[in-house]
């Protein structure tokens, strides 16, 4: 199937980002907007743009319906989903399917097999991934929860099967808490996808937090295109990445890649997804999740490659086999910081309109934004801004790299994150390599 015209189902950076590898591959790019979004960078850039709703998410870029209609209208032969909204919307993907319009993205029946997190952990272990102690699927109970934990020991986390970004967790340390953070993360699970499904699991002490990016096509091929280090985390949402991750010695990088690919070609997964797992201070790796989607961090999967990944989901949603893993090289080290529109000490969203904005440049410097002088930051959705990515010979040329591009980037009339990343490219820590996934929480 030879795709022609693209919709791109998301917005902010993520949309400014496909709309160039669309464009760059000779298609068309149509793009979507709420009210709120009128005045985007990115629609500037498609060859066309279309209205779908109000500044709520509900009423715009979740709203099935009016996606599928845009697409209908302006004659789309396929949509790009990007991450969050709907690109894990098992509904979505059927509707597509429904219209004739080719979701570019894996096949419902993976999404199904993945979004629960619960179910992903049994079908991970039939196909020989390492997983974490826990429960065999849902807790039907506070009481079993209880049995469990005494079972398998102390800490224990529970999580929500259809969780992500860090809500409905709860990590229990002392027994009287148990039933606590259970109804605590059960709510709160509940508020936030509509599931109030529970697991548990042991819970691994000052983890690293390691994922493998992965691509499949429809001929059984897989590649991996290396692993990411997101260890440095606030409550569960990842700020900075990093590409390779050095707390690898290679063999254990060698056997992580090997098991995610084994992984994905037992699922028989198509396109783009990722592969989170945790690495415990023995250098022992446990599966934690599968992202059915494009990472924000696929940046730096990019810069040590030299592929596009955008480019290649396109490719494989139109049936092209992918190249052999022999033909990809890796190359220096890529850092990534998220930009986000909050106070840099609190990180409490700071919506407004930017009236200074100054990007860097130089060799191997990147940044994916949407933003712009003059632009207004609307209160409605995720307040990242931009990405800022740099590439160096070693990790060490790449944290200076990025100190100077973060010391050249100017954002004014909004508060923003710049200036915490700044001082984590001083920090002694994160240049020599101490740190995990709860190093902000403790100092």
């Amino acid at each position: 199937m030879k795709i022609e015209k693209i919709l791109v189902a998301n917005r902010g950076e993520i949309a400014l980002r496909a709309i160039r590898t669309i464009k760059e591959m000779g298609k068309q790019a149509i793009a979507v907007y709420s009210t709120a979004d009128k005045d985007a960078l990115y629609l500037q850039h498609a060859d066309a743009s279309i209205c779908i709703g109000g500044a709520k998410s509900s009423e715009s870029y979740l709203s099935i319906p009016a996606i599928i209609s845009a697409a209908e209208i302006s004659g789309c032969d396929a949509i790009f989903p990007g991450y969050g909204f709907l690109s894990e919307n098992q509904t979505f993907v059927e509707v597509c399917k429904h219209h004739n319009i080719k979701f570019i993205g894996p096949s419902v029946d993976s999404m199904v097999l993945m979004s629960d997190k619960s179910k992903a952990k049994e079908v991970m272990k039939k196909a020989g991934v390492p997983v974490i102690l826990g429960s065999e699927g849902a807790l039907e109970s506070v009481e079993e929860a209880k049995k469990l934990a005494e079972q398998i020991g102390l800490p224990v986390i529970v999580k929500a099967s259809a969780g992500g970004g860090g809500r409905g967790m709860r990590v229990v340390e002392k027994m009287e808490d148990l039933e606590k953070s259970f109804l605590a993360a059960e709510s709160e699970a509940l508020s936030a996808f509509g599931d109030g499904t529970l697991y548990m699991e042991k819970y691994i002490k000052n983890p690293r937090h390691i994922e493998v990016q992965v691509i499949g096509d429809s001929h059984g091929n897989v590649v991996h295109i290396g692993e990411r280090d997101c260890s440095m985390q606030r409550r569960h949402q990842k700020l900075i990445e990093e590409s390779p991750a050095i707390a690898l010695d290679d063999k254990t990088r060698a056997r992580l890649h090997e098991v995610a690919v084994k992984a994905t070609k037992y699922i028989g997964y198509e396109n783009a997804g990722t592969f989170e797992f945790l690495l415990d201070a023995d250098k022992n790796f446990y599966f934690m999740e599968m992202n059915t989607r494009l990472q924000v961090e696929h940046c730096v999967s990019e810069m040590v490659s030299g592929i596009d990944i955008i480019e290649w989901m396109i490719r494989v949603a139109e049936g092209e086999k992918l190249f052999d893993q022999s033909a990809l090289t890796f190359r220096g080290h890529a850092i990534e910081c998220r930009i986000t529109a909050e106070d840099p000490v609190k990180f409490i969203p700071s919506p407004g309109k930017i009236t200074k904005y100054i990007i860097p440049g130089g060799r191997n410097v990147r940044m994916d934004s949407h933003a712009y002088q003059g632009y207004s930051v609307p209160p409605h959705y995720d307040s990242m801004i931009g990405k800022l990515i740099v590439w160096g010979e070693t990790r060490e040329r790449a944290i200076k790299k990025m100190k100077q591009a973060l010391s050249e980037l100017q954002i004014e009339g909004i508060k923003t994150v710049r200036d915490f990343h700044l001082h984590m490219m001083e920090n002694e820590d994160f240049i020599e390599n101490r740190f995990d996934t709860n190093y902000l929480s403790r100092y």
